[in-house]
């Protein structure tokens, strides 16, 4: 499905009320174009001299004409223009949860700033075109039919010299549709190069001042920011050249009537009446032929914004439930890794990160995973909920492949506790409580405190209700890691998985927080990544990992025994702490 097809479908859902204000527009035409017949037949009234009375009716139909027409035309722009809007409405809800759906890889091919772009002034530029856009692609087309017959009717040489400057019309608009629509494009293209650059300044801020870039930043976003005013001048000059065209165009009609009908009514061939009536129906044309091209870059502009929207549109969700999924017992949650391998790009043959990974764990066990940075460490575990899936392999839980579980179950079982901790600009409480509704107090005070984050609610202004900043930037590193374990914690999931989640956590408080888990990892099946030997050592099985493969596995002192890698690192791990001692 194209843009302008998928737009098709949502004008769909509201073609009862397009219908309804095309029937409004034509009643407005109806009476708009009635009344220059009525001021015809009230001048031929004076020019023969006829009685007031008469010249009294033309004018209290024409009064009453005009009133009409107003409430008519507020009620048609009513209803076109708040169906434009509810498209806007569905578009921008339906584009954002299609958003959702979309895999992790996508948003790491794409600009936020773009689509935050695309979401904001596109989905607007859309609601532009179904409102005045459509209004007037269906108004103009009307008022040019009903006067032409109208003045058809009365002369027809007098029409013919009239419309003599429209072949000129339809020249401009052949003309510059496409100039317009390629210039649309390059002006929302380049408004999401310009919504990227200050979203990634306003995000990096600290990183910006910290190196002192921010001349540099501002040189940057002033080439760009020239860019963009240089594509909308270009597009400006566009719109301005076909606007005094086609005024240019009623003024030239206007002229011919004015000339060759004072002519004709010199040689009594033609009546007063009929000039100021014809006129009239030109004055009545002025405004759809001036605004033609305004319209014209409406509509234009708003099939570049639904072309972009479109591509988003098209992106398909490479990880999706099964269409009949298996229920998925919380009770039944050991995982097993059947020699998984994976490979962020395999549609490319892209260099395998994790290769023939095996393992089995056992409800209600821990499994540890150590290994140097870039190991495959984190891709292990973000094969779990399917934020990724492996390229060759099997991966179960409960003994059924997870891909036969729905993706909601399937993640609904984990708490889950990022490498990267994210806080959303809300209160801590809320960030807390972000996986669950209905969280007691008595449940959060828990998770706080096994996380030990209850020291630190002492220093917060507002305590729980205090406001975190963009991505938590108000508390330290070590602080928005223990939030967002509180927040898996309060999840109650029965899997857990920590992912080097306390690497900005000092050594001493990291151990008392593993402490107090201990008795929470006997309840769950649990995934200890980290850098640190003191955080896996108390697990029943542990993996070291090396280029995506497993090296040694093995619990701590069958490990230590192996003299391997995993001892050399546990020795310089505890030189390390001997030396910050002294």
């Amino acid at each position: 499905m194209g843009g302008m097809g998928r737009l098709r479908s949502y004008l769909w859902r509201y073609w009862r009320r397009y219908l309804l204000g095309a029937i409004c527009l034509f009643g407005t035409a109806t009476l708009v174009m009635w009344i220059p017949w009525w001021i015809r037949e009230g001048v031929r009234i004076i020019e023969h001299g006829g009685p007031i009375g008469d010249v009294t009716f033309y004018a209290v139909i024409i009064i009453m004409a005009a009133v009409a027409q107003g409430v008519i035309r507020t009620f048609s722009r009513s209803l076109i223009f708040n169906a434009g809007r509810d498209i806007e409405y569905d578009l921008r809800n339906d584009l954002f949860a299609h958003l959702q759906k979309l895999p992790i890889a996508y948003y790491h091919s794409q600009r936020t700033g773009d689509l935050m772009s695309r979401v904001i002034n596109d989905i607007s530029a859309v609601r532009v075109f179904l409102g005045p856009g459509i209004l007037n692609l269906v108004n103009a087309p009307l008022y040019y039919l009903y006067a032409l017959v109208l003045m058809f009717s009365m002369d027809v040489r007098m029409t013919l010299a009239a419309v003599l400057p429209y072949p000129l019309l339809i020249w401009a608009v052949r003309n510059f549709r496409g100039k317009i629509l390629r210039a649309s494009l390059k002006v929302q293209q380049q408004m999401s190069e310009l919504s990227s650059h200050v979203q990634e300044n306003l995000s990096g801020m600290h990183v910006v001042k910290a190196y002192t870039q921010e001349e540099n930043q501002i040189r940057q976003f002033a080439g760009l920011n020239e860019d963009y005013q240089k594509k909308n001048m270009e597009l400006a000059r566009l719109r301005g050249l076909i606007g005094p065209f086609m005024q240019g165009i009623s003024g030239l009609t206007i002229l011919i009537v004015i000339w060759y009908g004072g002519v004709r009514v010199i040689h009594g061939d033609l009546m007063v009446a009929d000039i100021v009536a014809f006129i009239a129906y030109l004055n009545v044309l002025a405004w759809p032929t001036a605004a033609f091209g305004w319209m014209l870059s409406l509509v234009e502009r708003g099939r570049a914004a639904m072309e972009r929207l479109e591509e988003i549109f098209k992106a398909e969700p490479e990880i999706i439930s099964p269409p009949a999924p298996t229920p998925l017992s919380f009770a039944k949650v050991g995982i097993e890794f059947r020699n998984v391998c994976f490979a962020y790009d395999s549609k490319t043959n892209g260099q395998a990160v994790l290769k023939e990974i095996d393992f089995t764990l056992p409800r209600g066990r821990t499994l540890g995973i150590v290994g140097r940075t870039g190991a495959g460490k984190s891709t292990v575990v973000q094969l779990l909920p399917r934020l990724y899936d492996a390229t060759s392999g099997e991966i179960r839980i409960g003994g059924r492949s997870i891909r036969a579980f729905s993706l909601a179950e399937l993640r609904r079982t984990m708490g889950y506790v990022p490498q990267d901790p994210f806080l959303f600009s809300t209160s801590l409480r809320r960030n807390l409580a972000f996986g669950r509704d209905g969280v007691s107090d008595q449940e959060v005070e828990n998770a706080i405190r096994l996380a030990r984050l209850d020291r630190d609610l002492e220093i917060f202004p507002q305590g729980l209700d205090t406001i975190v900043g963009e991505r938590g930037i108000t508390l330290s590193g070590g602080q928005k890691q223990r939030a967002t374990l509180a927040r898996a914690l309060l999840l109650n999931a029965p899997i857990l998985v920590l992912d080097d989640c306390l690497s900005s956590v000092d050594a001493q408080t990291e151990d008392e927080i593993l402490k107090g888990l201990r008795s929470v990892f006997k309840e769950k099946t649990s995934v200890i990544i980290s850098h640190r030997i003191s955080a896996v050592k108390e697990a029943d099985e542990i993996l070291v990992l090396d280029d995506g493969k497993i090296i040694e596995r093995g619990n701590h002192q069958e490990l230590l025994l192996k003299g391997g890698f995993y001892a050399e690192l546990f020795r310089q791990q505890q030189l390390t702490e001997e030396l910050e001692q002294i």
